[in-house]
């Protein structure tokens, strides 16, 4: 005699439990066919729902996750997991104002929900709240003292924040509560360094080498401090990440906190260089795009090229650019089949190094008679140029001169004045202009 079969309800259970189980263990494909399985067999019930949204999210789909967890929050809209996973679905999703909402709802419920404080922190900071989200995880910590997603977020923002006392404290608790955490020892050196305590941050990033952190990158900061084996240029990524992370605080914290005014200079002192109306224009490391409004009105055509994303969508936003390139300026140089009479290049040398490249792609682009002008931080003639301490370079007025010479450019103007503040203290600069002699008659 055969065993009876098993009711819907229990062979719902039974894919439900399943699916507990391969989401557990990471086998979120086969959690999804288990929870559809049982909804299947037994629609419109909360748990299963939620938990479908929540493997969904694992599984990158976080467009799809949010239909089961709306079925779900139309049933009940107090189901805690479904509203959490909803708030992490919005978030992969760009929609940190809708995430942080979620979160929000959740903590109103349970005020002790410790995921979704943090998520309600981590969401302040992607909205570019970052005191808020820096307060925000006080709570969290108060939750939960030794949870190290939380130390570290705290640590990153309150650094952001310029708060070095505090953020320091923050990085000795992570540190404390995971020694290994070789990208804490990065930047909890990169916070010694900002502070001018020059040694300790040299013995954290050795630290962190030690422990496995990437060998370019912290290579590249060692050599900042030792003045050894300093590389021709930056590692890409670290350029590409400080300025996509810096993006939407730039121009504020740029001009307003460091005193910047290096663009106005630069576009100032071009009058009487050239032209009094340029064709073409290129915007070498346009970032934000700070120079075009000032070009605007010299040019007929304006176009940028920066190796930063999200500082190009700023510069986008801005619309006073015909054209912008993601790209490594050497390399669109080299490149680019257009042509220009003007190139600027306004504190951008300083993460670059080795003007080689730079300077040959400039003579190939520029057209006869053209001007390219830029600002460098300057040092003395003895080195062609330097990796600082700050993790800029600076630049030597004979390299310069030497470079111009050797593709043809002629120096027809220099200018010796501060690029910016850093730490209260005025960055040495020099502005030069650069001319293409038009071949003779």
């Amino acid at each position: 005699m055969s065993p009876p079969a098993a009711s819907p309800f229990d062979a719902a259970r039974q894919h439900f439990v399943e699916g507990v189980g391969h989401y557990e263990a990471g086998r979120y494909a086969q959690a999804r066919v288990s929870f559809e399985a049982s909804l299947a067999l037994l629609p419109g019930r909360v748990s299963t729902l939620g938990n479908l949204g929540a493997t969904l999210v694992k599984l990158g789909q976080a467009e799809a996750a949010l239909v089961p967890l709306g079925e779900a929050l139309a049933i009940d809209a107090h189901a805690l997991d479904a509203l959490s996973h909803k708030g992490l679905a919005l978030a992969e999703l760009g929609r940190y104002a809708d995430a942080l909402a979620c979160h929000d709802a959740v903590l109103r419920l349970q005020a002790d929900h410790i995921p979704a404080a943090y998520q309600r922190s981590l969401m302040l900071k992607q909205l570019g709240r970052y005191k808020e989200a820096a307060d925000a995880t006080s709570r969290v910590v108060a939750l939960d003292a030794d949870n190290l997603q939380a130390w570290w977020l705290r640590a990153e923002l309150l650094h952001r924040l310029e708060q070095h006392d505090a953020a320091l404290a923050a990085f000795d608790r992570l540190l404390g509560l995971d020694p290994l955490l070789h990208r804490a020892w990065s930047q909890k050196a990169g916070l010694l360094n900002d502070l001018g305590r020059h040694a300790e941050a040299l013995a954290a990033f050795q630290q962190a080498l030690a422990l496995g952190g990437d060998p370019e990158l912290n290579g590249y900061f060692i050599a900042s401090l030792t003045g050894q084996q300093a590389p021709s240029a930056p590692p890409r990524q670290y350029v590409a990440g400080l300025f996509d992370d810096y993006a939407e605080d730039f121009d504020k914290h740029l001009v307003n906190v460091l005193g910047y005014q290096a663009h106005r200079v630069l576009v100032e002192n071009l009058r009487g260089v050239g032209k009094t109306h340029y064709r073409s224009a290129l915007d070498l490391g346009c970032g934000t795009g700070l120079c075009g409004p000032l070009l605007r009105g010299q040019v007929n055509r304006l176009e940028g090229v920066d190796l930063s994303g999200q500082m190009l969508d700023k510069a986008r936003a801005l619309g006073g650019y015909d054209a912008l390139v993601q790209a490594d300026v050497a390399e669109h140089l080299q490149a680019t089949d257009q042509r220009h009479d003007l190139l600027l290049s306004c504190d951008v040398f300083i993460y670059v190094g080795a003007l080689e490249a730079v300077f040959a792609g400039a003579a190939r682009v520029l057209e006869p008679g053209g001007v390219f002008c830029f600002s460098v931080e300057s040092t003395d003639d003895a080195h062609d140029y330097r990796l600082m301490p700050s993790q800029r370079y600076a630049h030597s007025e004979r390299y310069l001169r030497s470079l111009a010479a050797s593709q043809g450019l002629t120096v027809v103007k220099t200018l010796a004045q501060p690029i910016r503040q850093d730490q209260q203290q005025s960055i040495d600069g020099l502005y030069v202009y650069l001319v293409k002699p038009a071949p003779a008659s």
